[in-house]
């Protein structure tokens, strides 16, 4: 369907009686059927499968040869438009997805319910593609989310014609089709946020860890290239490091791409690794006269994963701007307990600080080391003033794995 659809109540009468001799088996397997189709429509999330369930059930309870279902996209042509009772085949000779005229736009913006006893006698009808089948009697019926028409179903084709109980039984299925399309419209939102969140994660992961690294690598090389001429055997450990470097952020790589745990965590812990890394940038910055760099452990807890990941990204990015920004000539870094079993991260570089109050920090830097921090139930505190260095304190909570 893609061109145009467009007694005597006295006290000795037992009720009972009355009613199982106004319900048939044939109404009973309606509403069995009805009550199938509601529970097989709201078993699908994903939009397209729970038009199609809605299509070929509808098609199926009221016996019509063809059905279809739009949804509007607002430009005057369908978001989309399913079908059942024609072949894939048939379909793709029929053409693309319709435009909303004749009694296709009527549907959409006419909330009453359409039967007709042929379509093509009525003056709203205009055509149909030269390969669309040959369609007769007709029932439409709006889907209503409140007093939106967010679709509606095509029904055609039924011997003898569509009939007063066909309508109502397929107002019923379309006001259960608006609960199942705005419940996937729900769904589908929630995860394009997900995936939105998802990439936002995985840039500060790869900013935090690669940049990190490169950084550190491009810092070795320029005291390679500074101490070649001098002293060739230094330069020649420092292009040692260059290549062990380089192997570590191809290494972070991977470890972003295949769940984000830096393999150093496994083997090493939060302190070894905090202080390899710390150890390396403190050679490569001080062989460019960066800043002298110093660590220490305050007996911290065994922390879970998943704050050891932060904690270890918001040290590399700290030091990162630190030795890009700050123009200092110590930083420290410390990593203490706390009385609820959690830890204290603490960043303290003596460099040239900022305003806080009037600082418009850009790129990703700062937001991720909050980002980070809140993802772990963690919190930030921040310290720097115009000449008076900076400091970043970053406690985690204890109690509970994060």
């Amino acid at each position: 369907m893609g061109g145009d659809i467009g007694g005597d109540t006295g006290a000795d009468v037992d009720t009972d009686t009355q009613l199982g001799a106004r319900i048939t088996a044939g109404d009973l397997g309606i509403v069995r059927r009805l009550s199938a189709a509601v529970l097989a429509v709201s078993r699908h999330l994903d939009t397209g499968e729970a038009l199609q369930t809605i299509v070929s059930i509808a098609r199926e309870l009221l016996g019509a040869e063809y059905a279809a279902l739009g949804t509007p996209d607002g430009a005057g042509s369908f978001a989309q438009f399913v079908v059942a009772g024609i072949s894939d085949e048939q379909q793709a000779r029929i053409g693309p997805i319709p435009r909303q005229h004749g009694l296709l736009a009527v549907m959409l913006t006419d909330p009453r319910p359409q039967r007709l006893p042929d379509i093509r006698d009525d003056p709203r009808f205009s055509w149909w593609p030269a390969a669309h089948p040959e369609m007769d009697t007709f029932l439409g019926m709006p889907i209503l989310d409140g007093d939106e028409i967010i679709g509606a179903l095509y029904l055609a084709n039924k011997p003898g014609g569509f009939t007063a109980a066909d309508e109502e039984l397929l107002s019923i299925l379309a006001a259960h089709a608006a609960i199942a399309l705005t419940h996937a419209r729900l769904y589908e939102r929630g995860r394009e946020l997900s995936i939105e969140q998802e990439r936002a994660r995985l840039a500060h992961e790869l900013h935090d860890a690669v940049a990190q690294k490169l950084f550190s690598l491009r810092l070795t090389a320029q005291a390679a290239m500074t101490t070649l001429a001098a002293d060739p055997g230094r330069a020649r450990d420092e292009l040692g490091e260059v290549i062990s470097l380089a192997a570590e952020a191809a290494d972070e790589l991977r470890a972003t791409v295949a769940e984000l745990r830096p393999a150093d965590l496994d083997s090493e812990g939060l302190v070894g690794t905090l202080r390899k890394q710390i150890r390396l940038a403190d050679r490569a910055g001080r062989s460019v006269h960066g800043p002298r760099l110093e660590f220490a452990a305050d007996d911290p807890p065994v922390l879970p994963p998943a704050q050891q990941v932060a904690l270890l990204r918001i040290t590399q990015e700290s030091l990162h701007n630190a030795l890009r920004h700050a123009n200092a000539g110590t930083v420290r870094v410390s990593l203490a307990g706390t009385a609820d079993g959690g830890a204290e991260l603490t960043i303290v570089d003596d460099g040239v600080g900022f305003d806080v109050g009037h600082a418009t920090p850009r790129g990703l830097g700062l937001r991720s080391i909050r980002d980070r921090a809140r993802s772990v139930r963690g919190r930030v505190l921040l310290s720097s003033a115009p000449g008076e260095g900076t400091s970043i304190r970053v406690e985690v909570p204890g109690g509970r794995p994060a």
